[in-house]
């Protein structure tokens, strides 16, 4: 309920405010966004699951660091798209992996 709450509060601040991202961070923010939902989702379901929550916010914790951080290398070496689609879809796999166990918990499927 915090996480669905701190998104919708996120998206009003955002629409309201309107912040511009620095050109030099421009390329993590997909990442990072993916990253963000990847943490809304994957805090959702422990608790309705018997999930530890304190292992699942440090794994997303670490996840987004690393996301970022192989974005760096992958720009350097001249692959940073294909690093960058890389993370998305595992990160995207995640998120739709904890929307089923979501959708099975709350439907009993």
């Amino acid at each position: 309920m915090i996480a669905g709450l701190a998104l919708v509060i996120g998206l009003v601040v955002g629409l309201v405010l309107r912040p511009t991202v620095p050109h030099g961070l421009e390329p993590y923010l997909p990442i990072a966004v993916v990253a963000a939902l990847d943490a809304v989702f994957g805090g959702i379901r422990p608790a309705w699951t018997a999930s530890s929550t304190r292992r699942c916010s440090s794994s997303r914790s670490c996840r987004m660091c690393g996301g970022g951080a192989d974005r760096l290398p992958g720009r350097k070496l001249g692959v940073g798209g294909q690093l960058s689609t890389a993370v998305v879809v595992v990160l995207g796999i995640r998120i739709f992996g904890n929307a089923a166990a979501i959708r099975r918990h709350v439907f009993r499927a």
